[in-house]
């Protein structure tokens, strides 16, 4: 508040008496020094003043943010990276969130840096979020990670509180929907693609149905196992299905090994029964036709034709170097007994006798 000393000193000299106070008559000097005073400085520290409060107003975005102007608490507008200008506080206000960095959630665990100079990230478990119940009523914890980015910085920031609680929550409650539906075999084994696949488009669903501008990237599972306290059970349950698959394909490999072998041996045999067959008829042929031939040929000289085949059994039969041949003339035949080595084993015996005699 300013003072008008003179009108002051005016206003107590037509009063009737002195107006009880302190002396200002030091004081009355200090403020005439002052009004004495070269004023224009006072001026440049308030014009200086004046430009840092509007130069407050300049801000930068960077390259992976965006920039949302506030103008008292309410959204105003959104700029593009580079240098930008606001109103001063307390009219505008700037938040510049990251809109290319993707985000990561924990459902079920907490990682944490390891104490310095180890290697690794420490875990904590967090069972309360991690038990689940399967579609065929089994328990199986389950540790997975939601990652996303702001889609849209707008509603991002004026649309939903508290958004990396929101993201995991609505994580949780997807994951248990999709685990509900499915078996612990699919949880556990060769179905955890599908259950990672419906389980980011479920929450997207629902972070779009809160106008969250967030866009989940991917959902992974890190870690999916029975309930400690009965894990060495389902180990072995596991154990007995691998050893059940690998029998299944050790027999299927054998099967496919031995049907085509057994199919060519059984061919091949085929083929030979099919060779021998031919052979014996063609050969049954040839000596029908020769039997038929030699009996035509006996039946024009019937003598000659005894006489010649004959000597042509002889004459193989002789020539055969296994069989042992003992000639005896009929002279000798009359005089000593014919004692012959009959069991010699392992040849033929041959006994003959002169030309007055025939051959035995």
């Amino acid at each position: 508040m300013n003072w008008d000393w003179e009108k002051l000193q005016e206003k107590r000299q037509r009063q009737s008496g002195p107006i009880p106070g302190p002396d200002l008559g030091d004081f009355n000097e200090k403020v005439k020094q002052f009004k004495q005073m070269n004023l224009p400085g006072w001026r440049i520290i308030v014009l200086v003043a004046v430009v840092l409060w509007l130069g407050s107003g300049i801000y930068l975005v960077q390259p992976d943010e965006v920039g949302v102007v506030k103008r008292f608490g309410a959204y105003n507008r959104t700029t593009d990276p580079g240098p930008h200008y606001r109103l001063p506080y307390p009219f505008e206000a700037v938040l510049t969130p990251q809109v290319t960095k993707i985000q990561r959630i924990e459902v079920g665990y907490r990682s944490s840096s390891a104490v310095t100079g180890s290697t690794g990230a420490q875990v904590r478990q967090v069972p309360e979020e991690s038990l689940m119940l399967t579609g065929d009523e089994n328990i199986v914890d389950v540790q997975f990670t939601v990652q996303f980015l702001i889609d849209n910085a707008q509603d991002y920031l004026f649309k939903v509180a508290n958004q990396d609680k929101t993201v995991k929550d609505a994580a949780e409650a997807t994951m248990r929907e999709v685990i509900g539906y499915n078996k612990i075999d699919a949880a556990l084994t060769d179905d955890k693609l599908t259950i990672q696949n419906d389980t980011r488009e479920l929450l997207q669903r629902i972070l779009d149905s809160y106008t969250s501008g967030i866009r989940v990237v991917a959902v992974q599972l890190q870690d999916v196992h029975p309930p400690r306290q009965v894990i060495d059970a389902f180990k072995d349950v596991a154990s007995a299905k691998e050893d059940k698959s690998r029998f299944i394909n050790e027999a299927e490999a054998y099967e496919n090994d031995l049907i085509p072998r057994t199919r060519g041996e059984a061919a091949s045999i085929l083929n030979q029964a099919q060779a021998y067959k031919e052979s014996k008829i063609l050969q049954a042929s040839g000596d029908s036709d020769r039997f038929l031939f030699v009996l035509e040929e006996y039946r024009k000289a019937q003598d000659i034709t005894k006489k010649r085949i004959y000597l042509e059994t002889m004459e193989e039969i002789m020539s055969r170097p296994e069989v042992e041949k003992i000639i005896i003339s009929t002279d000798s035949m009359q005089r000593v007994f014919p004692y012959l080595p009959l069991q010699r084993s392992g040849k033929a015996s041959v006994t003959g006798q002169g030309k007055e005699g025939g051959v035995n």
